[in-house]
């Protein structure tokens, strides 16, 4: 499992920038922030990785910022399209889990002071939302997951969903 953004040490203090809650970004730096953060990751994790013929899952990727800067954040969904495969070198997801829930309980979880991002109006997040909605309707890699109930029943949902699309891949994640 990899973290992202972050996940390398030049995304990690990326990752510290774009989320702090002093810093006042434009959308277009936002993204371009996440961008870089995503083509260090891309490039020192995830190709060798597969180059190495493993599977490689991690916690964000495209359809976040397709969601968040391209669509709620107004920045087109094309553009924002073209920019993640440039900064990945075309690098795109076998398949992705989008976890289901509502924002305000999402924000519940949170233990630690809530992040610049975490700090958007509830409109905002409805965007959000709406945008999710609507990427999933048009790509059948994006398989939705009730994100409702323990951390074991959502993991066991997400195993489910993966073993369905391997057989045989995934099996050894189940306890």
């Amino acid at each position: 499992m990899a973290r992202e953004p972050g996940g390398t040490q030049g995304g990690e203090r990326i990752r510290d920038v774009v989320l702090d809650p002093g810093l006042d970004l434009g959308p277009e730096a936002e993204t371009l922030l996440y961008l870089a953060s995503r083509a260090e990751f891309a490039r020192q994790i995830v190709r060798p990785a597969l180059d190495d013929g493993r599977i490689v899952v991690a916690d964000r990727y495209e359809l976040s910022t397709l969601a968040y800067q391209g669509i709620a954040r107004g920045l087109g969904l094309e553009k924002v399209r073209r920019l993640n495969s440039w900064a990945t070198g075309g690098l795109e997801p076998d398949a992705v889990i989008l976890l289901r829930i509502e924002p305000s309980a999402g924000r519940d979880r949170k233990e630690e002071e809530p992040d610049r991002l975490e700090r958007e109006s509830r409109e905002f997040f409805r965007l959000v939302v709406e945008a999710y909605d609507l990427l999933a309707s048009m790509d059948t890699r994006i398989v939705a997951v009730d994100g409702q109930g323990s951390p074991e029943e959502i993991e066991e949902r997400v195993i489910d969903e993966l073993v369905g699309r391997w057989p045989g891949t995934f099996e050894v994640l189940r306890r």
